[in-house]
């Protein structure tokens, strides 16, 4: 029985004196490495159809990816984002927006300012704006977003984005919804802490799908609808 004993417990002490490094070695043969090139899926709200992802890459660039669902028709979403002056009562921690050029009824310049986390200087933005509008045929309409930096001198004490690249489709998929699909990535400038990335990369979509929503729902039901827009969403 001693012998016994005494075999078990040599047993044990020659497993727990495998060197840590070789530990190590074995779990990296049994752990699923995670590719960050992949999309993660970050918040999957069913009840309001929201679904958001991040992907990590660059450093420096704050990627996303939205499959939504809006309650209302292609106009009233479409109109929304067309009111530039008052995307800043929906867009996640936007101070002042308003519109610079209109270039056509399908492409225009807009200003963007964006309230920075605590600890950063507040960002703003100069876009580029084309519309791709509806057509039976193709099934949904496509904007494009691109940052244009240069198109205004520096304001101030803010830092201006460098880089933004965006693509949202809107597909209608009931008389009273659309489907969004959005799709990009933000180069904030200047220093941006990694706390900070993740923190919008991970919250500002999904908060602004909500705000959108609810822009929409009121857009349907004060009269925004009956005044003409300066674009156009269908052909």
């Amino acid at each position: 029985m001693f012998k016994k004993a005494a075999f078990v417990v040599l047993s044990l002490c020659s497993i727990t004196s495998v060197p840590t490094v070789y530990a190590l070695e074995a779990l990296k043969d049994v752990r699923v490495e995670r590719d960050k090139s992949e999309w993660q899926l970050v918040k999957n709200d069913v009840t309001r159809n929201i679904k958001t992802y991040i992907r990590e890459g660059d450093a420096k660039r704050i990627n996303f990816k939205i499959d939504a669902v809006i309650e209302g028709t292609l106009e009233a979403v479409a109109r929304v984002h067309f009111d530039i002056n008052n995307i800043k009562h929906w867009y996640w921690e936007t101070l002042d927006s308003r519109l610079l050029q209109k270039v056509s009824s399908t492409e225009y310049y807009y200003y963007m300012q964006y309230n920075a986390p605590v600890t950063m200087p507040d960002r703003d933005a100069i876009l580029h704006a084309k519309i791709e509008p509806y057509s039976a045929k193709k099934g949904y309409m496509q904007l494009s977003i691109k940052a244009v930096p240069d198109y205004l001198p520096p304001q101030g004490n803010l830092v201006r984005v460098q880089e933004q690249d965006m693509t949202v489709k809107f597909t209608p998929i009931a008389k009273d919804k659309v489907r969004l699909e959005a799709e990009g990535f933000v180069d904030p400038g200047g220093i941006a802490p990694t706390w900070a990335m993740n923190f919008i990369q991970r919250n500002a979509p999904y908060s602004t799908m909500l705000d959108l929503q609810r822009r929409v729902t009121m857009a349907a039901h004060n009269g925004t609808l009956n005044e003409p827009s300066q674009f156009i969403y269908a052909e």
